[in-house]
């Protein structure tokens, strides 16, 4: 199994930058694909980024519309973490957010994704 653990959420004031950390354990770190979703209340989960490893490339990354630009998704294979750096955070930004890992290769629906986080809240204040 894999086993995802979320850090880094808070509260940060609107322009401000927060990054997010995924610690995994367990399969193998540099197969599949390694995702971060939000979810806010009353809002469906939103695909965020992914990074994974795809002929001879080992950091293929892709970004929800929403955060191009803004955020960034990073891996660091020797400590098994997945970062998500994230700048000039918007109201919009508030939500709870979630570790994701998905056997496939460039997955970016979260109904592609195999296991889960228990997710960091992240609120951003006007």
């Amino acid at each position: 199994q894999v086993q995802l653990v979320e850090s880094g959420g808070g509260l940060v004031q609107a322009g401000g930058s927060l990054r997010l950390s995924c610690s995994a354990s367990g399969r193998s770190f540099s197969t599949g694909t390694m995702g971060w979703f939000r979810q806010a209340p009353g809002k469906e989960r939103e695909f965020v980024a992914a990074i994974w490893r795809s002929g001879g490339r080992d950091s293929i990354t892709d970004y929800g519309d929403s955060v191009k630009g803004r955020f960034t998704i990073s891996r660091d294979n020797a400590k098994k973490t997945v970062y998500l750096q994230m700048t000039s955070l918007q109201a919009d930004d508030t939500a709870a957010y979630y570790c994701a890992w998905s056997w496939r290769t460039g997955a970016v629906s979260s109904g592609r994704y195999d296991y889960w986080g228990q997710g960091t809240q992240v609120t951003v204040s006007s």
